[in-house]
């Protein structure tokens, strides 16, 4: 698989706690070079990167980041913050609680809110696969599949553990054909993200892959 494929499906990510704004403007800097997906940043700095990057690359951030237990109306106001600022994509995490408590019509609800609160945009779900049975992910596929969000999404990357290729399999058997799937969290060679793109994956969250094209003078 062509390296520029590759890059082209990548959100480049920064959400470390202490990302500082020139941390943000070196992320776009790359996204903008490497050509990546978007870049997905923290909220609080949407409005300067979607001036900084002046329309050369989406700006993606996170919603209820990275635990999800916010309640929906918080949600949905953080997601109308980020739409005004000039986000382009929107990360939502679900209630991982409320799916456990087989909740299932009020996290459709959440989803549909925040859906309709994005304005056009494009919305990924979260479901933080590694802290749930396959049951659970199977039904999470369905859910996101009847509230007509764009992606479900594996991991924020601040659980226990990231995407695997299991989840990413269960994920293209379950999900409905307008359903787009997102890898996020471990990425880190260039044989992940080939494995994950010819699983299914159409976006990688990951900031290891421009790393490695840096590092390799791959481009």
């Amino acid at each position: 698989m062509e390296i520029k494929e590759i890059l082209s499906k990548c959100d480049h990510t920064q959400l470390s706690v202490t990302a500082t704004w020139s941390d943000i403007k070196a992320l776009i800097d790359d996204g903008i070079k490497y050509q990546t997906a978007s870049v997905c940043i923290p909220p609080c700095y949407v409005s300067e990167a979607k001036k900084y990057a002046a329309g050369a690359i989406a700006i993606c951030t996170v919603i209820g980041f990275p635990n999800g237990y916010n309640s929906k109306e918080v949600k949905v106001f953080e997601t109308e913050d980020a739409v005004k600022n000039g986000a382009d994509e929107i990360d939502m995490v679900i209630n991982i609680g409320d799916l456990k408590a087989k909740l299932y019509d009020k996290i459709k609800d959440e989803i549909v809110a925040i859906e309709n609160a994005c304005n056009g945009k494009i919305l990924k779900v979260i479901i933080e696969t590694c802290l749930l049975t396959e049951e659970e992910k199977i039904k999470m596929c369905e859910i996101v599949t009847a509230a007509k969000a764009d992606f479900i999404k594996t991991s924020t990357g601040f659980s226990t553990a990231g995407a695997t290729r299991e989840d990413v399999t269960i994920f293209k058997k379950h999900v409905g054909k307008n359903v787009k799937i997102k890898a996020a969290g471990g990425i880190s060679s260039i044989k992940d993200a080939e494995d994950f793109v010819n699983l299914g994956a159409d976006r990688l969250g990951t900031s290891r892959i421009v790393k490695i094209v840096k590092k390799e003078n791959l481009l």
